[in-house]
């Protein structure tokens, strides 16, 4: 109405003038490519069209269409709630295709998985439950190379570190919690100090290893007959001052036997 070109035209000028060869784009435009292969025609020459290819479209999970006026959805969004980009992108390639929607380490690795042929012509629903427990997962995969920077801009470093707290992250953000625990002033939960006193006096010798943790729990049970919860939480508590986390054996020698020994002997670190 206000003499602009449309969409139609343009947009096979440019994909002409930049050498496009192959366009993928939602199912909604297979009713202009007809149109627009002529046109490529028209103006390159017979045969000089680009190859089209057709992706299913993605839905709200209630069957709503994703509209870019309303915001639906939008990567600023989703970007800063803390969902991991990695998500989205699987998410939104294997959704209505024959691969199982999963948790990826690269955009490489979902290249090798995705063909358009495997690829459903019928809407899908993207729920974005879905995506933020999909993101979580995704953490819990992610090698330490893939997280580095992200991990230093905050101050944290450690391949040993990142492997023994990605399993329990939701999103990325959550690790400064654990490094807290590790490296700054904690106020240990007491729930029996006595009990605390004893783990104090088993706990390993110096340095702490993968098999402390084993060791000291193994230690405490024939000496005070505890097992179960009875003999793990209030050490966790202690230690960490959380009630659930990663695993005790792998966080103990992050810890270390200095500033374990002072929690567990009644001092505030």
């Amino acid at each position: 109405e206000d003499g602009t070109y449309l969409y139609t035209l343009p947009s096979v000028v440019d994909d002409i003038d930049m050498g496009v060869t192959q366009i993928i784009r939602g199912e909604d435009h297979v009713t202009n490519t007809a149109v627009q292969i002529q046109i490529f025609e028209a103006l390159a020459g017979e045969g000089k069209a680009p190859a089209f290819g057709h992706h299913n479209l993605l839905t709200s999970a209630s069957g709503e269409g994703l509209s870019k006026r309303s915001g639906a959805l939008s990567l600023t969004g989703l970007r800063e709630s803390g969902v991991e980009a990695l998500a989205v992108a699987s998410l939104a390639v294997l959704t209505g295709s024959s691969e199982s929607v999963r948790p990826i380490t690269s955009l490489d690795e979902l290249i090798e998985t995705t063909e358009l042929s495997q690829i459903s012509k019928n809407a899908a629903k993207f729920d974005e439950a879905e995506l933020h427990v999909l993101s979580a997962k995704t953490l819990h995969h992610l090698p330490y190379a893939a997280v580095a920077q992200r991990l230093a801009d905050m101050g944290i470093s450690g391949e040993e570190f990142w492997n023994a707290v990605r399993g329990n992250l939701t999103r990325i953000s959550d690790v400064q919690l654990w490094w807290d625990v590790i490296h700054s002033k904690i106020a240990p939960v007491i729930e029996d100090a006595e009990y605390l006193k004893i783990a104090a006096r088993l706990l390993p010798a110096a340095p702490l290893d993968g098999a402390s943790w084993a060791a000291l729990t193994t230690a405490l049970k024939s000496e005070t007959g505890r097992k179960g919860k009875a003999l793990f939480h209030p050490l966790r508590l202690a230690l960490t001052g959380q009630d659930s986390g990663p695993e005790m054996a792998a966080l103990l020698p992050l810890i270390g036997h200095t500033r374990a020994l002072q929690i567990l002997s009644g001092g505030v670190v």
